[in-house]
């Protein structure tokens, strides 16, 4: 299992599904995400965020694709612009009380809250995650900042030990943000290092490194309200009545 993460909300793919709920319900904004890996061109899409739902749009064969999410609903659409029509998938919902537990995040899993520990400073929730992995039942223990909702620490089943430490304030992209150093060490005693920056006010990251020069950031940042009619199917499309529902 990977290292349970907020941060993977700046993934393209991601910011729009299982995690959305991650997004902060206070703040609106739209930004784009880019993420870019060694030796690839940089993969855009648009983002807008609402008080209920994300928006994202991303050319794929030159095509204008755009799917819209609202995580506490159940619901999404899918908006094919070159045909002039929409699909509707559900999902099971994300309500705001679901949203404060790890599990929410991870499919076919069960989250108990043990305690309360402070790490160097930073009060904490100690969560223990039960899972399955393809038929193979899982445990892992992970201390949640209370605050940000960043898992400050991390044990896995094969040994591996996660740990989170913020190591300095940073502006990025004219945002003020709390740049973190997180290291899964490994039991063969390799260490491994990403980085990532916080930022206070949209209650995300807005940038994250990983190893092998892989990175994927919010730039272009607008923190107004979003107008609703960017979370519709735009008027005049038809709706597509192949419904999917699907798991979340």
């Amino acid at each position: 299992m990977r290292p349970l993460n907020k941060l993977t909300i700046l993934g393209m793919a991601l910011f729009i599904t299982g995690q959305s709920n991650a997004i902060s319900k206070t703040v609106e904004f739209s930004a784009e995400a880019v993420i870019s890996v060694p030796q690839q061109a940089d993969r855009t899409s648009k983002l807008y965020v609402s008080d209920q739902a994300v928006r994202r749009e991303i050319s794929v064969n030159g095509q204008n694709v755009v799917e819209i999410v609202f995580p506490e609903q159940g619901r999404a659409f899918l908006i094919n612009d070159q045909m002039r029509s929409f699909k509707e998938r559900t999902f099971p919902a994300n309500s705001k009380k679901d949203s404060e537990s790890p599990c929410s995040q991870i499919q076919n899993s069960t989250c108990e809250k043990i305690g309360s520990e402070t790490i160097d400073g930073i009060r904490t929730e100690k969560w223990q995650i039960l899972s399955n992995d393809n038929g193979q039942k899982m445990r892992t223990l992970h201390w949640i900042d209370v605050k940000r909702k960043l898992a400050i620490r991390e044990f896995f089943p094969d040994g591996s030990v996660s740990e989170l430490k913020m190591i300095k304030k940073e502006k990025i992209n004219n945002r003020n943000t709390e740049k973190w150093e997180r290291t899964l060490s490994r039991p063969d005693g390799q260490n491994i290092k990403s980085y990532q920056w916080y930022d206070s006010k949209l209650k995300i990251a807005v940038r994250e490194e990983l190893p092998n020069g892989f990175s994927r950031e919010l730039k272009n940042i607008k923190v107004e309200k979003q107008p609703r009619s960017l979370f519709e199917p735009p008027v005049g499309y038809m709706k597509d009545h192949t419904h999917q529902n699907v798991r979340h």
